[in-house]
């Protein structure tokens, strides 16, 4: 059978291994680029019919119409966010855009509360004392979950099992979606409420929504100002859900609690990169870095076996689907 050419950009070497392993005999040949696709590297794509990209890779009008010209037919996204893509340019070109819509939930919604309950118990600073025999507690306070009140903005398949961990913790639960899961609500004792309401109420908030123009700076200088005094709020999703500026300004305000982020408004080219030894060019995720109650990771919420195992199963079903000229899963095609 004749392999099936397929050029991967921003590879990384968990994503090669985890893409191997699930291709097995498959007939893909992949062809591993470290470096993003965009306009001005598109043309390594030479000899391909599909690429595959990642969050920060740059697919806008100009990158696919040099796609087109060189024969690729296929975008395979491996995530579920689609923001830098340009469909309407996709399908003006006549390139097909499939996506992973779901992968292990589970991965980014036990990446968020385990970033709240490093922040707020202090765990990372207190490992940094220890390792250098410093075994004061002073500055390490921090408080108990239960009987706190706890906002999941965005209700999905991510949203619904952030919010069921939280639900173990004792917490009430408060909700914020344009698409309420009414009965899921009612299962776990969830109450579905206007997004100021929410700010308002919660002592923590977690944000679980795709990037949108709707959603884009949802969390802005306006609604920061009605988050409760001293609320933690919990980013996993997509970066420009927050107004960098806005929040910065919130911090040093003190109206915030704490700031617990795995996405960055700016993080391409940042996030995902070896920067140490070199002076970081981003001046307000430099300023983000020195406040006491910002805890931030480079996007690596999804980063389990788990959810590399399925992302590169789904990604393979997706190109081999389009190859074969088989019917879209159900939910993959944009």
């Amino acid at each position: 059978m004749t392999s099936f050419p397929v050029s991967f950009y921003d590879s990384k070497p968990y994503d090669r291994q985890a893409f191997l392993e699930a291709c097995g005999e498959l007939p893909i040949a992949w062809r591993f680029h470290e470096f993003r696709l965009s306009e001005e590297t598109a043309a390594s794509a030479k000899g391909t019919t599909a690429v595959c990209v990642f969050v920060n890779d740059r697919v806008d009008a100009p990158c696919l119409r040099v796609l087109a010209d060189l024969g690729v037919r296929l975008v395979a996204l491996r995530c579920a966010g689609f923001n830098n893509v340009d469909l309407r340019a996709a399908a003006s070109e006549g390139i097909a855009v499939v996506r992973v819509p779901a992968y292990s939930p589970y991965a980014v919604a036990e990446h968020a509360v385990a970033l709240l309950l490093t922040l707020n118990r202090q765990i990372h600073r207190a490992f940094n004392r220890v390792r250098d025999l410093n075994f004061s507690l002073s500055g390490l306070v921090g408080f108990d979950l239960r009987g706190k009140t706890v906002g999941v903005v965005g209700t999905g398949k991510i949203g619904q099992v952030t919010a069921e961990i939280f639900r173990g913790f004792g917490v009430e639960l408060l909700g914020h979606d344009p698409n309420p899961q009414e009965a899921w609500a009612d299962s776990i004792g969830l109450q579905y409420v206007g997004l100021h309401h929410l700010l308002e109420r919660c002592d923590i908030v977690s944000l679980h929504l795709p990037l949108t123009p709707e959603t884009r700076y949802l969390i802005n200088e306006q609604t920061l100002a009605r988050m409760r005094q001293g609320a933690y709020l919990i980013n996993t999703s997509r970066g420009k859900l927050i107004e960098t500026r806005a929040l910065i300004a919130a911090l040093k305000a003190g109206r915030i609690g704490g700031v617990a982020l795995d996405v960055y408004e700016e993080e391409e080219g940042i996030f995902f990169e070896d920067l140490s030894g070199q002076p970081l060019q981003d001046d307000e995720l430099s300023r983000l870095l020195t406040f006491p109650n910002v805890l931030i990771t480079a996007h690596q919420a999804f980063l389990t076996r788990e959810a590399l195992s399925q992302i590169a199963s789904t990604t393979i079903r997706n190109l081999l689907r389009q190859r074969d000229c088989e019917p879209w899963l159900e939910g993959t095609a944009l």
